[in-house]
């Protein structure tokens, strides 16, 4: 056994977990670590402007290749960026390594320049997160962290003062016992009885169906076919639920659509598959719910469960089928599937214009994008707006992949996520639905672009608003106030960078924009100026939302605005 230096044994260690690039900005506590990478082979660092982005960048690369993906941050400042990125890739439950240089250890606790403590910064975004005090605990502490990440989903974080990542200690070869293990979880067959007995006992049966149904797809149509329930696919489910699924009848939610909400409102019973689906009062009162979840915390902490598996989809339904009783009556599922249908044609009405119109609406720009962009395109969206244009537009085939930040809700997430892929797939076709305000606010990430020259399509949907934030003051009837932008035009700004940009307004030049734009063999950013007064409303009105939206219009006349009003009954909300 031969001794290396503290910043060998990580790299060494990332590598041996099939890490080739980490994201990051470099700085002097750095050096160990980035001067190592530059002396291998088959590993490289990837310059950003933000460690923020590194961040969502390595959770992308993670997220899509279900491997470790790692960051890095510099002492004090340059390793807190890190933090709102970590979050959200500890919240999607994707692995990934940050990298946390401290200041040198003899100065820790003086008050020195720089100086914070990580191990107590990240501990609350993190599954693991420990300080390497001096060398001979490298080897334990590097390895204790990336099992983490690996084996429980989320982040694991290694703080490495920076002399000590100079100093020496004995290294035997890595070893990490959690890469590329999955294990199948089936739950006891006494709760696989209950839960049989409970769905075969009602009469109108709806799934609803989360991320957790990923590898587990002809199992979910078996048992939407077994069950004649229509499946309501949650927003982090929509790649691996709504492919080729006859039974899929769309959003419930906040971004849903009626099918989708009344399909689990009407049902009498619910069966959730890998979803923990946040919005209560999506659920109905007195609806019997089965709950499968690989993780017992979840099962039945968003609605009343009368009985919760503790399993993998796949698995479970397996043993569950069996024990169904076979059904005929298909009336909810038609019902559904109608609605549905009604859903599809009605979101194709909003999604058009006219050659010359003074609107360009959003919806119209999504609805391209689908039909123009390749079978594997890969998309990211940024939070509000551009979120529920991506889940009400974009179609799911099997190849295509989608992520957003959207557990954490973070924005300027989109971008940064699209160059994680990008570097990740290098030949696939990646797309960014940026909003004006996300993209503003990492707007430092045009230069990431420009100086990596990866081809990520970047469309900005520019409403020159915090358009989904208006929404909601709308809807709790608030006049809005400092959600207006002053934007740049993005397409000029791309170009100034040395990036491909374009600027489009007019419905009838969009097409030929966005088929000029997706061939183009660099990056490109779209600019394009669409309707700020169009509202994207939830797939049912609470009473407590018509009222705020009847205060907001007494408001808006009573402050000299009723122009609005007009613009409001133009909008889809009256539609």
């Amino acid at each position: 056994m031969s001794k290396k230096s503290v910043s060998d044994i990580i790299v060494d260690t990332i590598q041996a977990a099939g890490v080739t690039r980490v994201f990051g900005l470099v700085g002097d506590s750095l050096n160990g670590i980035t001067d190592a990478i530059r002396a291998r082979e088959g590993i490289e660092f990837i310059q950003v402007r933000h460690e923020e982005a590194g961040a969502f960048a390595a959770g992308a690369e993670a997220y899509l290749t279900g491997g470790l993906a790692v960051c890095a941050g510099s002492c004090g400042p340059g390793n807190t960026h890190l933090l709102n990125g970590l979050f959200d890739c500890h919240r999607s439950r994707v692995p990934v390594l940050a990298i946390a240089a401290q200041i040198p250890s003899v100065e820790i606790g003086s008050d020195y320049f720089q100086e914070t403590h990580p191990e107590r910064i990240f501990r609350e975004c993190s599954h693991y997160c420990e300080v390497i005090a001096g060398p001979d605990q490298a080897v334990r502490v590097v390895e204790s962290a990336i099992q983490a990440a690996l084996g429980l989903g989320g982040v694991g974080v290694v703080v490495v003062p920076g002399d000590i990542a100079h100093l020496e200690a004995e290294a035997p070869e890595p070893r990490l016992p959690s890469l590329g293990h999955a294990s199948a979880l089936v739950p006891a067959s006494t709760q696989l009885a209950r839960a049989a007995q409970v769905l075969n006992d009602c009469e109108k049966v709806t799934i609803l169906a989360g991320v957790g149904c990923a590898g587990a797809h002809a199992e979910l149509l078996q048992i939407a076919g077994a069950l004649q329930a229509p499946v309501v696919h949650a927003l982090r489910g929509k790649e691996c639920v709504e492919p080729n699924n006859p039974y899929d009848v769309g959003l419930s939610g906040l971004l849903g659509m009626p099918a989708g909400y009344h399909a689990l409102m009407d049902a009498d019973g619910i069966l959730m598959l890998g979803t923990d689906f946040p919005y209560r009062q999506f659920f109905p009162a007195d609806a019997r719910v089965v709950q499968v979840d690989t993780r017992p915390l979840h099962l039945g902490r968003r609605t009343r469960v009368e009985v919760g598996l503790h399993g993998t989809v796949a698995e479970t339904v397996q043993q569950l089928l069996p024990l169904l009783k076979t059904r005929t009556d298909d009336d909810h599922l038609k019902t559904a599937q109608q609605r549905h249908r009604d859903d599809e044609q009605g979101l194709a009405e909003l999604a058009t214009g006219e050659p010359g119109a003074a609107t360009l609406h959003p919806q119209h720009v999504a609805r391209l994008l689908d039909e123009l962009s390749h079978d594997d395109t890969i998309f990211t969206c940024d939070v509000g707006t551009p979120t529920i244009w991506a889940a009400r537009y974009l179609h799911m085939n099997g190849h295509r992949r989608l992520l957003g930040s959207f557990v954490h809700g973070s924005m300027a997430n989109a971008l940064s996520q699209a160059v994680g892929a990008a570097l990740a797939y290098p030949g696939r076709q990646v797309v960014a639905l940026c909003g004006d305000g996300g993209l503003a606010m990492l707007l430092s990430e045009l230069l990431t672009l420009r100086q990596l020259q990866v081809p990520v399509k970047v469309i900005v949907f520019n409403n020159n608003a915090y358009g989904f934030v208006e929404l909601e003051m709308k809807a709790a009837g608030t006049l809005e106030y400092g959600t207006g932008l002053n934007n740049p035009d993005f397409g000029a700004l791309a170009e100034a960078a040395g990036i491909k940009g374009y600027r489009v307004s007019d419905p009838g030049q969009l097409e030929s924009v966005l088929r000029e734009a997706l061939a183009h063999d660099g990056p490109v950013v779209v600019n394009a100026l669409v309707n700020r007064e169009e509202l994207s409303m939830p797939p049912h009105i609470e009473v407590a939302q018509a009222k705020g939206f009847s205060l907001y219009a007494l408001k808006a006349l009573m402050n000299g605005r009723g122009s609005e009003l007009v613009d409001l009954a133009k909008t889809n909300l009256f539609r």
